[in-house]
């Protein structure tokens, strides 16, 4: 049976990171909880669960953190949850049931992520997140925001699902300065970047910044084709709100192409 090390990275979250841990405590092998900045009781309720919490001075640079919380791991396999994730009951008795089983050859597991939930609770929007990652692979978090690590290695599908329950929203505009903090400091955005920066860009209601951070990155050689293809969608949004119809249309039309 393989063992597994839990990396967070926090910043009050008393609200859910006991939720969270509750969840999932019995299933791993060590807890290991990098704060941020916390100035409300998190590494209080942190300490309840685990001896293994660390500061890091917050650089404006999500992977940053996650790759330090990374490298206090010391098990077979590392898996990361955000502190308002949680591991539903059926869930859990699958995600038992896979470290019990799983072949050591793998080196990644890649499971869903439930964003959105309807009246019934049943989750309505989901998506694949690399989830349990085999430490001797030296799996790094890229990008400042928007962070995820490449898919290398022999890769398992899993329908284990982690499910996202935030019960506060995030300032809409955290991610947007970050992105103006890095490119103040020179930084050529990737084309990866370019979408999730047009996004926050939409996002804030700056639309014309957006539409031409969506056509730098459709027209870019590079960038995943499911990301431009939503990139056609999120343009035609910001033309619609400008009352632009041709244009949006045409950037539906844009993404059959």
């Amino acid at each position: 049976m393989i063992s597994i090390s839990l990396c967070m990275i926090v910043k009050d979250e008393e609200l859910v990171l006991g939720r969270c841990l509750n969840s999932v405590k019995n299933l791993v092998d060590e807890i290991i909880i990098v704060d941020t900045g916390s100035t409300d009781k998190t590494k209080e309720i942190a300490a309840l669960y685990t001896d293994k919490i660390y500061d890091f001075k917050w650089i404006n640079d999500f992977s940053a953190a996650r790759n330090y919380s990374f490298s206090k791991a010391t098990k077979d396999y590392i898996m990361w949850l955000d502190a308002d994730d949680v591991l539903l009951e059926e869930d859990y008795i699958k995600l038992q049931d896979l470290k019990e089983s799983l072949d050591e050859s793998v080196d990644m597991v890649v499971m869903k992520y439930n964003m959105s939930f309807d009246k019934n609770n049943n989750p309505c929007f989901s998506y694949n997140r690399e989830r349990l990652l085999k430490r001797s692979m030296n799996y790094k978090w890229l990008s400042e925001v928007h962070e995820a690590i490449s898919y290398y290695g022999n890769i398992l599908y899993s329908p284990i699902a982690i499910s996202h329950k935030k019960i506060r929203e995030t300032p809409v505009d955290r991610n947007l300065k970050i992105y103006e903090y890095i490119l103040s400091q020179g930084k050529k955005l990737a084309p990866r970047e370019e979408f999730y920066y047009a996004r926050e860009l939409m996002y804030n209601n700056r639309l014309d910044e957006a539409i031409e951070m969506f056509n730098s990155f459709i027209n870019s050689p590079g960038g995943l084709i499911e990301n431009k293809i939503n990139a056609c969608k999120d343009l035609s949004y910001c033309f619609f709100s400008q009352n632009k119809n041709v244009e949006g249309l045409q950037a539906l039309f844009r993404s059959f192409q």
